[in-house]
């Protein structure tokens, strides 16, 4: 009987002395290749050598005499896992790319598990659809790195739904196949390819939490007939070391392509908000400003034609049949594909771009087609390989004299706000060789994306453009309508009748002559220093002279150099600027601005303000409704008048205010031309404070303030130390001065009884159609001032009005300055008349009441019943 293994395992365990002179005589490579079954080249020999002195220790410990032969290669084998292990993880810290530490890792991998070869699939998506591509590829257990790290024109790409490492990939679970004939999934193309024979495979995936990052391979057990659980297991162990790599360069990635994503956002909203005058400009700039995170070759953007419809002189030759019907390519929106513009970036080498207009069909840009298909379909193309693409066939030789060539292609549409493709552009070439990915495709459609709402500020500036053009074309027409023309200067002017010349063309003295003569006689005749002055005896032309010459009355034309001509022509054109509306007129207009002028002569207001302040307030006066439509700012809002859109609050008195400075804008009926610029500004001020003072629904606000200022003014026994602390005191001033255009705006309240009787009827009837578009417009029951079927309640409505809105503001101007005391007997007069009409007509109505109760009670039937009883009588009103 020969000698058993624990024969021998005894021996060893009592001799210690004699095992370690025999291992250390026998340990060769040779020997140690053959029990692990791996080539003398892998062994490294030193390793056992350094840890045959720990060995030297265990066996000289006398209490470790069971210590066997197997656990002695088991620490060996432990020591130099930990080893490698070591250098793994010292790799990975030093940050050495990721190719070599998974390229020592599947060396290792294969060594335990006795693969003849292993590879990685990196996991990627390409036009929204993933991938699997080769990144290393047959590794075994004498392969070097270089020959196993596959170049991006080599690789081998699997769909998910194809072989083995597809199916990995999709169910991101690991498998064990023994055998691939009976395998469902395994695809023999790269064995073809290769010329290879795989009979198992045993893969797993990298996963990223739940994301996929790539997927690891080992092909064929080189000492058995398949992979067992245990290689299973080991591979797996292994795998949580190419995990930890892998998930350290995907997340390096992912923020590499983050930052490059945040900066190229960044920097191109930078130059997009720079430039808004066109897109060509815009866009350049911002492509050229982010070149640097592209990380490409080459990039060109192609402008696409915007035009939807065609002129009907380019349909007619269609219509004709001269020409065959357009039968191109289209966008999604139905747009002729046309580039009008093709901008070509070049990064690689010398920096250069060229700007191609009406680029031919035949340039190296569009001949691939791929713009066009892109524009067409709106779709992102991704195409890894140009040269066996079929649509760079066109490619037989460079692009240009530096030998570049196209090797993969990424092209995105342009979409505007409106979801219009406006362009195209198209990046060349990846600067690490490697073809365009998801990360790729998402840094770029948001750039695109990016580029293509910024669309909407050019748009937006052109529109502002257009708009503004627009504006100057109708306030051209406008002015042209409203200024006085040279024919119609002559009515008031006549220079051709007195010295055969244009105004322009005489001096400032001649036209005085003219003027003096006519205008002065006016102001008397007209009463227009009186409270009660009325216009319904005079001509619009009339008012406009009496306007003329206010200006001479408080001695501003000459002492602001108003050109006369200008003045002539400035208050003719107001009077044309006001509408032939019922009220709002410019017979309305002109006596807000006559008694203004009264208010601060024969009131005596004068005395608080400058000449220049009294000019202001009495054009404010004569400006304050101009181009009123005849309805009020309810109803602007009401209807959705543009008007209402653009002035939030004080809708008309703000057109009003916009109109005057329109006209003034004019040199020609510019007034204040000769003021210096503080003075212009001053001027400019005090008018938008007066027009927009004229809202009643301020008039409110402003009554308590004025009331303490008139309180102020009689403590005051010094009339002259009031006067000097008011013409200081510019706040109180402006209070002043807002509630004297209430009181010129109402002035027609104050007016005689034969005056104001009529000029309220005027009121009403404005009313009363403003009553009417709102029951017929806007389909709305007017309130009863202007519904005309209540027009029998006029005398009433008007008592209301006097005594909640109107009779303050003359009380307290009389108490202010007796001398406008005139306006208050006006008001109380018209207020007693008003009433006597509401009585009669509450004492007609009431007749009318009776008359008609009287007739119902007479027709009632009686409600006595026979037979002598005590009924009740009474009458039903139905």
């Amino acid at each position: 009987m020969g000698v058993q293994k624990e024969d021998v395992e005894k021996f060893l365990n009592d001799n210690p002395a004699f095992a370690k002179q025999y291992f250390s005589k026998k340990m060769t490579s040779s020997s140690i290749s053959k029990v692990f079954r791996v080539s003398e080249k892998q062994v490294d020999f030193s390793q056992f050598q350094e840890l045959g002195q720990v060995i030297h220790y265990v066996f000289n410990d006398k209490n470790m005499s069971r210590f066997s032969f197997n656990y002695y290669f088991l620490l060996l084998f432990k020591y130099e896992e930990s080893q490698i292990m070591y250098d793994l993880i010292k790799d990975m810290q030093e940050n050495i790319n990721m190719e070599k530490v998974v390229f020592k890792i599947l060396k290792r991998i294969g060594t335990l598990i006795h693969a003849d070869r292993c590879s990685l699939f990196m996991y990627r998506q390409r036009n929204g659809i993933g991938e699997l591509a080769t990144r290393l590829f047959n590794v075994n257990t004498e392969a070097q790195l270089d020959d196993c790290v596959v170049p991006p024109d080599s690789e081998i790409v699997y769909p998910l739904d194809m072989g083995i490492v597809g199916h990995v990939a999709l169910t991101k679970k690991p498998v064990n196949v023994k055998d691939v004939t009976e395998s469902q999934h395994f695809s023999s193309f790269v064995d073809e390819l290769t010329d290879y024979k795989t009979r198992n495979i045993l893969a797993a995936p990298i996963l990223n939490g739940k994301d996929l990052v790539a997927v690891i391979m080992a092909l064929n057990k080189t000492t058995g007939p398949h992979f067992t659980a245990e290689d299973e297991d080991l591979f797996l162990k292994y795998l949580k070391i190419a995990t930890l790599n892998l998930k350290i360069y995907h997340l390096s990635y992912l923020h590499s392509c983050e930052t490059r994503k945040g900066q190229l956002l960044l920097w191109s909203a930078n130059k997009v908000f720079e430039e808004l005058t066109d897109i060509e400009r815009q866009f350049h700039k911002a492509l050229y400003t982010v070149r640097a995170y592209l990380n490409c070759d080459r990039y060109s953007v192609g402008l696409l034609d915007m035009t939807k419809e065609k002129e009907f002189f380019d349909i007619w030759p269609v219509l004709m049949g001269e020409q065959a019907p357009y039968s191109g390519p289209v966008t999604p929106d139905g747009r002729e594909v046309i580039f009008y513009k093709v901008i070509d970036y070049i990064l690689h080498g010398k920096e250069d771009i060229k700007v191609i207009p009406n680029p031919p069909a035949d340039h190296w840009a569009l001949s691939s087609g791929l713009p066009t298909y892109v524009a067409e379909s709106g779709f992102i193309c991704n195409i890894m390989n140009a040269a066996a693409d079929e649509t760079f066939k066109f490619q037989t030789e460079p692009l240009d004299s530096s030998g570049w060539t196209i090797k993969n292609v990424l092209s995105l549409p342009i979409v505007n706000k409106k979801e219009e493709i406006v362009g195209i552009a198209t990046f060349y070439n990846r600067k690490d060789g490697k073809p365009f990915d998801d990360q790729d495709e998402q840094l770029m459609e948001a750039l695109t994306q990016f580029l293509g709402w910024s669309v909407l500020n050019t748009d937006t500036y052109d529109k502002m453009n257009r708009l503004e053009n627009r504006k100057d074309i109708a306030q051209d027409m406008v002015l042209y309508h409203v200024k006085c023309r040279d024919d119609e200067i002559q009515n008031i002017l006549n220079t051709r009748e007195v010295y055969g010349n244009e105004p322009r063309e005489c001096e400032e003295e001649e036209l005085l002559d003219i003027l003096k003569k006519d205008l002065p006689p006016l102001i008397k005749k007209f009463e227009i220093y009186e409270f009660r002055f009325s216009d319904l005896k005079c001509t619009e032309m009339e008012l406009v002279k009496c306007g003329i010459q206010m200006y001479y009355e408080v001695g501003v034309v000459k002492k602001f150099q108003v050109p006369q001509e200008v003045l002539v022509r400035f208050m003719y054109s107001v009077s044309k600027g006001y509408r032939k509306i019922t009220y709002h007129n410019w017979r309305h207009g002109f006596n807000v601005g006559q008694t203004m002028f009264t208010l601060l002569t024969t009131g005596a207001l004068k005395r608080y303000y400058t000449d220049l302040e009294v000019m202001a307030m009495i054009t404010a006066g004569f400006l304050h409704d101009i181009d009123h439509r005849g309805t009020n700012n309810l109803y602007q809002v009401k209807s959705g008048n543009p008007l209402a859109k653009l002035h939030g609050s004080s809708i008309l008195e703000r057109h009003h205010l916009e109109f005057g400075k329109f006209l003034l804008a004019d040199e020609s009926l510019n007034i204040y031309q000769n003021l210096h610029r503080r003075q212009f500004e001053h001027v400019i001020h005090l008018t938008d404070i007066a027009i927009i003072a004229t809202d009643l629904a301020l008039y409110f606000k402003k009554r308590t303030m004025f009331q303490k200022i008139v309180d102020l003014s009689h403590t005051y026994e010094d009339e002259k130390k009031w006067v000097d602390f008011m013409s200081l005191e510019t706040t109180r001033k402006e209070i002043v001065m807002a509630m004297m255009m209430t009181a010129c705006d109402l002035s027609a309240i104050t007016k005689p009884w034969e005056v104001q009787s009529k000029v309220a009827l005027s009121v009403a009837a404005e009313f009363w159609e403003q009553g009417d578009l709102e029951r017929t417009v806007l389909e709305q029951q007017p309130i009863p001032m202007m519904d005309r079927n209540k027009a029998a309640e006029l005398p009433k409505l008007q008592c209301g009005f006097i005594d909640f809105v109107c009779t303050f503001v003359y009380k307290e101007f009389s108490r202010f300055h007796p001398q406008i005391q005139p306006m208050l007997d006006g008001i109380l007069n018209n207020r007693k008349e008003w009433n006597t009409k509401k009585e009669e007509y509450e004492a007609t109505l009431k007749a009318l009441e009776e008359e008609k109760a009287a007739k119902d009670a007479a027709k009632a039937p009686s409600n006595n019943h026979g037979g002598g009883g005590s009924g009740s009588k009474t009458c039903t009103v139905c």
